[in-house]
């Protein structure tokens, strides 16, 4: 064994991702969290770490040789308290990886507001299938895979760079401290309103990170995304390489979508090179986008576009990213992460272009720290035009109402505050064919699992 650790916040995915590689690299590890779930709990425990629930002093008796401390942890914890009287070493989870991980490797970080989680998976999928044996540590678990974090056997490393800031002691972005050769920023919208005051903010963040790649390395950004030009205005000393949708004369890396659900799209390098047609699972816009970041990404790191092509036909998606939980009766039930109204907005004009007839119902859990915040109340009603129906859930603990969203919305749309009544609603009006899907970044009351039972048993004979 290389020493002990103990980790605080373990079972969140990132710091989970984190306890797995120190795993595998022959540290002790245990940690402890407000509470110990699946599906991480399950990945940790296989993996032989001790759980501990709660945040007693206790855990950190025998004295482990460091705290690595997640980014939930603030002072006032008792642990967080017990750890600085007695004088404990301790570090952050991004600063954990950056010494002991990532150290020498080629790191292929993907940032931006959305589709980090999909895009990394899909990148670290590529490469794998290329045989390059990459290392990863992805915030949710890809289903090629079926961990959320793997050290790898080459000098290459997949990480989803979150611009979220790193510790209570270090309040920089977590993305500041993995130094990539190979950065991937989606796009760049206002999020994390409990940190950021402003966008100009988040970009002065991202421009840290832009700061750190390297003269010859890349920079895969999305095309003509203004918050991002800006951002690079500051200061730019990379190539840079851009992807969009209907861009062949424009950006370096174009698709040309061949269905209108995105399920098949043409991808070229540049206007004179050959294309290739990608068919697979998948549909969105977004999910077009993720690809083409993924693709010029890994041509970066070595890898043809014939072989990407046939690795990105084989991608089996991400939990929780429209992953589909059952099909009882034609009623296909999704479960989406959506955290954002262009998340929100994006996931439901995929969807929409994929159910043909079929009715798409949403039910969504305004659940991350900016939409609790009230930040984007603005912007929610309309992200929801492409569904047919939309159920708001209200939580208890946030001081605005979602009423406010009901009177401006393009879609028939109810507030609920409670989640068996709505199972039972939703069970009751839909019909085969149609397309529910659950959208929040949290546990919604377990109404996942309730919902597809109650669906499964009214088709049961």
């Amino acid at each position: 064994m290389k020493g002990h650790i103990h980790i605080l916040g373990i079972c969140g995915t990132f710091m989970g991702g984190i306890a797995l590689l120190a795993r595998e690299l022959g540290y002790r590890v245990t940690g402890s969290d407000a509470s110990v779930y699946p599906p991480m709990s399950t990945q940790l425990r296989a993996a032989g770490i001790d759980l501990m629930e709660g945040y007693a002093p206790e855990h950190l008796q025998p004295r482990p040789d460091c705290v690595v401390v997640g980014n939930a942890m603030t002072r006032g914890n008792p642990l967080v308290e017990y750890l600085l009287n007695t004088g404990l070493p301790y570090t952050s989870g991004p600063q954990w990886l950056a010494e002991h991980v990532l150290q020498g490797k080629w790191v292929l970080a993907v940032s931006g507001t959305h589709g980090k989680t999909t895009t990394s998976s899909m990148l670290a999928w590529i490469m794998e299938y290329a045989g390059m044996a990459p290392g990863f540590l992805i915030g949710g678990v890809p289903a090629n895979f079926g961990v959320s974090a793997h050290s790898g056997n080459s000098d290459f490393f997949v990480v989803e760079a979150d611009e979220y800031d790193t510790a209570f002691f270090d309040k920089r972005s977590k993305f500041v401290h993995y130094r990539p050769r190979t950065l991937t920023i989606n796009n760049l919208e206002f999020d994390h309103a409990d940190i950021f005051d402003n966008v100009a903010a988040i970009q002065r963040q991202f421009h840290h990170v832009v700061r750190c790649v390297p003269g010859d390395g890349l920079i895969v950004c999305g095309h003509a995304v203004q918050a991002i030009e800006e951002m690079l205005a500051m200061g730019c000393w990379t190539p840079t390489a851009s992807f969009g949708i209907g861009e062949q004369d424009t950006a370096d890396c174009s698709a040309q979508l061949l269905t209108e659900d995105g399920s098949a799209f043409r991808v070229a390098f540049g206007a004179g090179d050959s294309s290739r047609d990608v068919h697979w699972s998948h549909c969105g816009r977004h999910n077009v986008e993720n690809a083409l970041a993924a693709l010029a990404a890994a041509r970066h790191a070595g890898v043809t576009l014939d072989v990407a092509v046939a690795a990105l036909e084989q991608f089996q998606g991400v939990k929780r990213r429209l992953e589909l939980l059952g099909r009882p009766g034609d009623i296909a039930l999704y479960d989406d992460f959506a955290h954002h109204p262009t998340a929100i907005a994006t996931t439901l004009h995929g969807l929409r272009a994929r159910a043909g007839s079929g009715r798409v119902i949403a039910l969504i859990e305004p659940r991350s720290n900016t939409m609790r915040m009230g930040e984007h109340r603005q912007q929610l009603a309309a992200a929801t035009k492409e569904a047919d129906s939309v159920y708001w859930f209200q939580p208890s603990d946030i001081d605005w109402s979602l009423e406010s969203v009901i009177g401006d919305s393009p879609v028939p749309a109810k507030v609920v505050d409670d989640v068996d009544a709505l199972v039972t609603r939703v069970a009751a009006e839909v019909v085969a064919g149609d397309q529910i899907v659950i959208m929040s970044n949290g546990g919604f009351g377990g109404i996942h699992q309730k919902l597809l039972n109650r669906l499964q048993d009214a088709v049961s004979p």
